[in-house]
């Protein structure tokens, strides 16, 4: 990335020696970049954790999705440790390396400092500083280099659905969420397309809602797809290893890798990819054949059982039909479904955190729901567990009606309106690549011109790379709010300045469980540079622009005009300020959150957790561990079994996804079964314990531990190519290509590659991250699951050879 400015990187690399080895450093080099600062800087400091006076501050990770608890140290106003806090039942007392590794976050020298518009070409990186009413003034009446809102909704005559609005995951999502409702455009896309939702969706269909594994209590689990071992390593991953894999526990691990779960399991079974579906139907039909399922649990609480049985049975979903098409041996497939029931209730099949893998993943997820409450063991310790929440209260919104906006792209003959041309269910945070195609290829009923962009990187988190960057090229407005120069970012029109998670406070947010809690991201330090929370980027961007969108909104919407003339302008104008919801600190919003519960708001700012009874129940039982609610006072039951769907069943047949063109019951289809032409292989996907998808990619602390991913290639091809450890490969799909180093391994089957997301950044202002590794998302093809819409990220073949 250019600046107009000079681009003087603060520190260069050696930010990341005093972070890790604890040099001492000069304030003006680290804060400052050679220019001023709006923070208060010691005239020295050093990220060596001293002995003297600090402040404590109890605070939540965001180095990946599993928030767990930290208490800062901060000295002379510099972050000089992080902690893990004991007092959170859902972290345990633990931080993982990503969330050591949250100082380096904070003091990263490539992270955005200042509000910039673009100057160059669109996705070229050339940006110059600006203060933050330019910013607002450049997004609301553009500059000589691109449009602004203003002139944006006067061409399209107020249709603020003409503007896209997308969000990764984090707390602050819910805050930019609210400024999408008051704008009022129709588009909404977040993440959820590109990592659960079908495995959110397909539990939620067929039990009402997406459970939490209670695996502390189980005795049997099918961990299938999912790497536990390396992919995510939170308190209950290692609680999982340590203590259940401890008592005896047995864990079968159905995964095409040979991966650290594998290693650490009873059983592995090399599956091929995208075949789960046969297993668990072949599972299904050994539990109904021979009667092993829970016939009480089955005649209280199941919707289309023997609708169900017939038609495994009728379909003939044998261990030797599964056999052929999955690569698993039928014995083991009938010893796995008998042994799961014989532990039954305290059996699980770990529902997944993972992305789609294959088109048939929300069937998957269904079937895996069915087979899972056929053994009972749902809402009951040791199985499938729904949990507490403990509910907080809302804050105001507002949520106008604009005339002109238009709706999603939706085909009418698909469920009545509900559903996207593209795929049978319209879900809350919409299809990326249904959206994103459809604008491509000119297929949306209206231009798309403009977007809205909050922590999240669709240019390297999205399939097919290449069409990504074409949709944000073709776009006029494009603003993005972040803390790191990422490849999004460089495709900006205007870049907002997000301060880091440690340097705001961000919506205090309840987490339901077993052993339920609220907590609160409290600010540790004041934000550095010109960087601001998004509510106070929000607060600032509103006040710019309220008023003059008010004003286009009168000009097209007649029935704004009649209650003008009705009520008057400024009682109409109160139901459109988009300035409401953020007047407030976000402090105060969090008070109020937390009003119901007695001493909560206080217990947060101390602790950085509340929940009832703490007091009495919180307690320190051995050198590592605590006690948060005694066990019987844990929620391992909260409905006595009964299933969350409006029916109070679990749904086997949904008859109305037959109206969408959707199976009502899991079945196979031939469409599913895994081919690989000759001279190709299956493209896998995953990602790493030390990694975040993009967002660690810079950070210097994790990149020192991997410094690029490699793919995997098993060995005995690699030796047929003369393809050793380290070589350089090209990898082609259809998508695009990329290079990357090999790893030769008998841990995958020969006609499968592997390696990790997150790597392969394009952007010139990532030190550590530009170009390094591969992008699996440049190559991966946009293939859509056709039920929710997710990204199917391994239905791609690829052709490999030695550079």
């Amino acid at each position: 990335m250019q600046v107009e400015i000079s681009r003087r990187r603060f520190l260069q690399g050696s930010v990341a020696l005093s972070v890790v080895g604890g040099v001492g450093i000069s304030s003006e080099n680290l804060f400052s970049s050679g220019m001023e600062s709006s923070h208060k800087i010691p005239e020295s400091i050093t990220t060596k954790t001293g002995s003297g006076n600090a402040k404590l501050i109890p605070t939540l990770c965001e180095m990946c999705v599993n928030k767990c608890a930290a208490i800062a140290r901060v000295e002379n106003g510099v972050v000089t440790k992080l902690d893990p806090n004991p007092s959170f039942p859902k972290s345990k007392n633990m931080l993982c390396p990503r969330g050591n590794a949250g100082i380096q976050a904070l003091y990263d020298p490539d992270r955005l400092k200042y509000p910039m518009i673009r100057v160059g070409k669109k996705g070229e990186g050339k940006f110059k500083r600006v203060t933050w009413d330019e910013a607002y003034d450049a997004i609301l009446n553009g500059t000589d280099k691109f449009k602004g809102l203003k002139q944006i909704l006067e061409e399209e005559k107020d249709n603020r659905s003409t503007f896209v609005f997308c969000a990764g995951e984090g707390m602050a999502e819910h805050t930019f969420k609210t400024f999408y409702t008051g704008f009022g455009s129709a588009n909404w896309l977040n993440h959820a397309s590109l990592c659960l939702r079908t495995v959110v969706s397909g539990y939620g269909v067929t039990l009402g809602a997406y459970p939490q594994a209670d695996l502390d209590n189980a005795e049997y689990i099918i961990m299938a797809g999912a790497n536990r071992a390396e992919a995510i390593v939170t308190p209950d991953t290692m609680d999982f290893f340590k203590r259940t894999k401890g008592r005896g526990a047995k864990l079968i691990c159905i995964d095409p890798r040979f991966t650290n779960t594998a290693a650490k399991a009873d059983k592995w079974l090399a599956i091929k990819p995208g075949t789960d579906l046969a297993f668990v139907l072949a599972l299904t039909y050994v539990v109904l054949t021979e009667e092993l399922y829970d016939k009480e649990y089955v005649k209280k609480y199941f919707n289309g059982f023997e609708e169900y049985k017939n038609h495994i049975l009728n379909n003939a979903y044998t261990p030797e039909w599964a056999e052929t098409i999955t690569g698993i041996k039928k014995d083991d497939i009938y010893t796995i479904a008998r042994d799961f029931m014989k532990h039954a209730p305290k059996a699980v099949y770990y529902p997944g955190r993972r992305s789609t893998f294959s088109k048939n993943d929300f069937q998957l997820r269904r079937a895996m729901a069915i087979f899972q409450a056929l053994s009972g063991g749902i809402d009951n310790q040791g199985g499938l567990v729904f949990g507490k929440k403990l509910p907080l209260k809302g804050h105001e919104v507002i949520a106008p009606m604009y005339a002109q906006a238009q709706g999603v792209n939706v085909d009418r003959k698909k469920g009545g309106g509900h559903g996207y041309a593209d795929c049978a269910v319209v879900s809350g945070g919409g299809s990326w690549l249904a959206f994103r195609n459809r604008v491509l290829e000119g297929r949306n009923p209206y231009p798309v011109r403009g977007m809205f962009v909050y922590k999240h990187n669709p240019i390297m988190n999205m399939p097919n790379r290449a069409k990504t960057e074409k949709f944000m090229k073709d776009l006029d407005l494009t603003v993005v709010i972040d803390t790191m120069p990422s490849d999004t970012a460089m495709f900006a029109d205007v870049l907002l300045p997000e301060c880091t998670y440690l340097e705001r406070t961000d919506p205090v947010k309840t987490f339901g469980g077993v052993e339920p809690s609220i907590a609160v991201r409290n600010k540790v330090i004041e934000p550095m540079f010109e960087t601001k929370p998004v509510i106070e980027i929000l607060r600032g961007l509103t006040e710019k622009i309220s008023k003059p969108l008010f004003e286009i909104t009168k000009k097209y919407d007649e029935d704004v005009q009649d209650d003008i003339a009705d009520r008057g302008e400024e009682e109409v104008y109160a139901e459109f300020d988009l300035t409401i919801p953020f007047k407030h600190s976000q402090e105060e919003l969090n008070e109020h959150a937390v009003s119901g519960y007695p001493g909560a708001a206080e217990a947060l700012k101390k602790y950085g957790v509340y929940y009832p009874e703490r007091e009495k129940y919180f307690k320190r039982v051995s050198l590592n561990e605590y006690q948060y609610y005694p066990e019987n006072a844990r929620y391992y039951s909260v409905t006595g079994g009964k299933p969350k769907t409006n029916s109070g069943k679990v749904e086997c047949n949904l008859k109305t996804l037959s109206r969408k063109g959707v199976d009502s019951m899991p079945t196979w289809r031939d469409e599913y079964e895994y081919s690989v032409p000759e001279g190709k292989f299956r493209l896998l996907t995953g990602r790493h314990a030390q990694f975040t998808q993009s967002g660690t990619a810079n950070n210097a602390m994790l990149h020192d531990l991997i410094h690029e991913n490699y793919i995997w290639i098993n060995k005995r091809v690699a030796k047929q190519k003369g393809i050793k450890f380290g070589d350089l490969i090209e990898v082609t799909s259809k998508a695009g290509s990329i290079s990357i180093k090999a790893y030769p391994t008998e841990k995958i089957a020969p006609d499968q590659v592997f390696f990790i997301h997150g790597f392969g950044e394009e952007s010139e202002a990532l030190t550590w991250a530009y170009r390094s590794g591969g992008n699996d998302n440049a190559i991966i093809e946009d293939v859509l699951e056709p039920v929710y819409g997710g990204a199917a990220m391994h239905e791609t073949n690829v052709e490999i050879r030695k550079v």
